[in-house]
Formats: C-alpha cells, structure tokens, sequence
C-alpha cells in the first residue's frame, strides 16, 4: 500500500476496509464528499446472535476511523474525526476530513504501513515471551486513544480466564442459533469477499496456556457507543502497535459476547469501567490475510453540479 500517490482519500479507503471485525462481517460503508470521509455503520452486517447490540460492529467500524486517520497522515495530510455528528443518523459513526498539509514522522509511515500486514492469528503461538519494551508499547497504544490495556499477569489470573474462556465456549457450542451463525460466515477458501476461511481456524479456547502467551483485556470507561468507537480505534491503535513489532495478536472474542461473562472479565482484571476486547499475543507462524470488499463497493460518492 503506498502512501505517496495523488488521491489520499482513495488510500485511506483502502486502508479503512483492511479493519478486523467480528467473524470478517465488514460491518462498515462509507460515504465521500471531496475531501470528507463518512464512515456508516451497516446494520445488515451485524451479527445478530453473537453481537445484537452491535457492540462489536461499532468497535470494527472504530478500527476502520483510525486507519483511515493513520492512512491520510502517513499521506501527508492533517486527519480531523468527528465522531457521532449527526443524532438524527445514528449509523453515520464519524466524519473524517483530510485538512491541511503534514509532515509524516517514520512512526506515521510505520503505523499506517502495518495496516496491509496485520493479520488475526488464529493458530499457535511459539514459547517465545513476548517482552517488556513491546507490552509497555502496547499498553500506551491503548491510553493514546483513551483506553485501558490491562496485562493478565498472574497465573491464578490466567487459570481463571482460562475457565470464563471454556465456559463461554460450552455455552456458543450448545447455542444452535450461534452455531447457524457461525456457519453461514464460515465458507470455503477464496468463495467470498467476506466471512472467514475455513483454513484461517485455530484452535479456539483450548489453546491456552500451554504456551503461556501474553493475553490483555481492553477496557473502555463508558459503554456508550462513542466509548465503543474509541475503544475501537484504541483497539486497533493496539493491533498495529503489535504488528510494527512482529508480534502475532488473536482474538478471545467469547467471554465478551457473553454479557455475564463480560462483566468477569472486567472484575478479573479490575478494569475501569467495561471489558471490550480480550487479546492474545506472541510470536507465530505466518497467518492467511482474509479477504475483503473492495472500498469501491462499499463506497458512494456525492456529485455535485
């Protein structure tokens, strides 16, 4: 992804539609007027089982709000984000105007450039730790977008979540209503713009601490959904930060769509205020990229005259 050429907010589209969501629904349009950049939640996208009220969609589409903020930056372009501007439209999420003319520093080039290659890994990690420099990294990555990163640090901590982890397995495991969901977004490789892979599978909650790999939970202060945007954009913030380090991050998506489990989460790690997102991280082996719709076409752009 270059980001030298004429049109930044072509490449900051690209860039938007690289986000991670839930099970790869791609829960975003957008919407281009000259230099601005709207960004819609699609309710369509929303999974309606594992996600109903859309929390996890709104934390995707904050992801795609900071890389197209990232995107115009390392394009030499001053990203000014306006988030929730229109009560009256509750799916228009933000707006994002390239202002005027900046100077990228190498970490803008960086940050933006780790967008192509983040990659949710799914499978095994190596015994490697993953060390202090780069956790420290990954908790201001958080704080920098008004989040909390809080590190999983003691075993009883780890043997707890452990347990929340496979609970909340048992629990999507018997759901029938989860599982048709999970199978309508699950299709062979190369089908399908969107969903997930069959080869991109892990090896779920049983992973575990065999390996002992970093796990974090991401909390935001507030559950409104501006909170949910920002913990999105925290979110994301922190996934490039990993990737920028060669460090491989997953998901552990099931305790937080489980409202009661959620609220363990929260008090396991006596976060502030409301668990969003438990992430792994470690040193792993090459993982697919899933694919994704073309900004196109999940673009309109007005015309005037």
């Amino acid at each position: 992804m270059s980001f030298a050429g004429p049109d930044p907010v072509r490449v900051a589209l690209d860039a938007a539609v690289r986000a991670p969501s839930p099970h790869n629904s791609q829960p975003w349009r957008f919407e281009v007027d000259g230099d601005r950049v709207g960004v819609f939640l699609d309710p369509d996208r929303i999974l309606k089982v594992a996600d109903p009220d859309g929390r996890e969609a709104r934390l995707a589409c904050g992801a795609a709000i900071l890389n197209v903020r990232l995107a115009l930056r390392a394009a030499g372009r001053t990203p000014v984000a306006h988030l929730l501007p229109r009560r009256d439209v509750p799916e228009h999420l933000a707006t994002v105007w390239a202002r005027g003319r900046v100077t990228p520093t190498p970490d803008d080039v960086a940050m933006a450039r780790a967008i192509a290659y983040r990659r949710s890994n799914r499978r095994a990690f190596t015994a490697r730790e993953v060390p202090v420099w780069v956790r420290q990294a990954l908790v201001r990555a958080a704080t920098e977008e008004g989040a909390h990163l809080a590190v999983v640090g003691r075993a009883a901590q780890l043997d707890e979540l452990g347990v929340l982890l496979r609970e909340a397995e048992r629990l999507q495991r018997e759901d029938l209503a989860f599982q048709d969901e999970l199978r309508q977004w699950t299709a062979p490789d190369g089908s399908r713009d969107d969903g997930v892979p069959a080869s991109a599978a892990g090896s779920g909650p049983e992973w575990p601490f065999d390996r002992k790999p970093l796990v974090a939970v991401l909390s935001s202060y507030t559950d409104t959904r501006l909170a949910q945007l920002r913990a999105g954009q925290a979110m994301q913030r922190v996934l490039l930060r990993a990737t920028t380090a060669g460090v491989s991050v997953s998901f552990l998506s099931q305790p937080v769509e489980i409202p009661a489990l959620r609220a363990a989460v929260a008090r396991l790690v006596s976060a502030p205020g409301n668990a969003q997102v438990v992430l792994r991280f470690g040193y792993g082996f090459a993982a697919p990229a899933t694919r994704r719709r073309p900004a196109e076409v999940v673009t309109r752009y007005t015309v005037h005259g």
